[in-house]
């Protein structure tokens, strides 16, 4: 059994990193694989670094059939006996690549399909007919599509969770700087906080920015560190953070610190994570925290709900509601020590049910099922 990873490009975020820890950990794998990618990106240079063998395959404008006949060329050169799509757009590529063959074809869907309309809209219901399954990383989001597209194939439906690599937690502490400030200069008590995520429309920094105005009132003294990329295609979610802390005092205890690489020293840092979602699909940000021993607060959107436990592996708060929020937040300030010992408690459980060992047992196990 050869498996061909699809990959749309190798930009820095949530799945590609889940897709890099899965080539890390290529001699966990009871199967063989390759990458495939259409796009480089900042990721390019690790996932080239791995084990695997990685190629690029990209169609060029009006020239899809040679870009077929190319993939599917790849497909017969490594015998690769599954090829698994990780961008619905690629399922369809590969479902045509490899018509008359005896290669399955199987889909991750990492996101949700907002904005997706007209022709793409079809063309992404045709991809769940026409894969011989498709993997949701939440069992949230596999509703919410089985709905959404009105899916009766509920048999070539399974929720595969996201496994994470660990190991990357277990690191020391190592004096840190960052460019506006030090994340270790003396505050007087200041408790350290962060999210991490992209300022894209599935995450609520600008919900959390009117949460952390509520704790200033409060007068509660902390630094945040707002760690994520600026959006090419929205910008103004970035702008908008940063001019809603300018007109409300925060500028000087919020900051905005890019997208980073380093992101597993920097929680060895901070006192709590805090993390807001409009319509995250699995939250590997949060799992992370967790992971790493920090109290962590989020949402109560119905993926953080299920992937937290009902809250018993982080605390759970209102979406878009301050003052419950707030509240929640204080008693973690007035209970400092019980919290981090359950944070231990929680980093456990956790490293148990999201392992990068889990997922590719389970994948492994579907692999073999079809």
């Amino acid at each position: 059994m050869k498996i061909a990873y699809l990959l749309g490009s190798l930009s820095r975020g949530g799945t590609e990193t889940l897709l890099l820890d899965d080539f890390k950990s290529a001699e966990k794998a009871q199967y063989e694989f390759i990458g495939v990618h259409r796009k480089d990106g900042p990721y390019k240079d690790d996932f080239y670094a791995t084990e695997p063998k990685f190629l690029q395959c990209a169609p060029k404008k009006g020239r899809f059939l040679s870009y077929f006949k190319r993939l599917r060329g790849i497909f017969k050169e490594n015998g690769i006996t599954i090829a698994h799509a990780q961008q619905w757009i690629d399922a369809v590529y590969a479902c045509i690549a490899t018509i008359g063959t005896k290669i399955k074809v199987v889909q991750t869907f990492h996101g949700y399909d907002f904005g997706t309309k007209g022709l793409n809209k079809w063309l992404l219901k045709r991809s769940i007919l026409w894969c011989d399954a498709s993997y949701f990383v939440s069992e949230a989001q596999k509703q919410y599509y089985i709905k959404k597209y009105n899916l009766k194939c509920l048999e070539k439906l399974h929720v595969v969770y996201n496994g994470i690599n660990f190991s990357k937690f277990d690191i020391e502490k190592q004096p840190l700087e960052l460019p506006e400030n030090k994340i270790d200069r003396p505050q007087g008590g200041a408790l350290k906080l962060v999210m991490v995520g992209n300022f894209v429309p599935v995450r609520a920094q600008s919900s959390v920015c009117q949460f952390l105005k509520g704790l200033k009132d409060k007068g509660v003294n902390f630094d945040f560190y707002f760690v994520g990329r600026k959006s090419d295609a929205e910008p103004w979610r970035y702008d908008n953070c940063v001019s809603y802390c300018e007109e409300n005092g925060l500028q000087n205890c919020v900051h905005f610190l890019g997208a980073r690489a380093d992101v597993p020293q920097i929680l060895k840092h901070v006192d709590a994570f805090v993390y807001g979602t409009d319509h995250d699909t699995f939250g590997i940000a949060v799992i992370e925290a967790v992971a790493a021993e920090l109290p962590t607060f989020v949402n109560d959107w119905e993926v953080m709900t299920e992937v937290t436990q009902n809250g018993k592996l982080a605390t759970l708060y209102k979406t878009n509601d301050t003052e419950d929020f707030c509240e929640k937040f204080m008693d973690f300030v007035n209970n400092l020590e019980s919290y981090k010992t359950k944070a231990v408690e929680n980093a456990k459980i956790v490293r148990d049910i999201y392992s990068i060992e889990k997922h590719i047992e389970r994948l492994n196990e579907l692999y073999r099922s079809i």
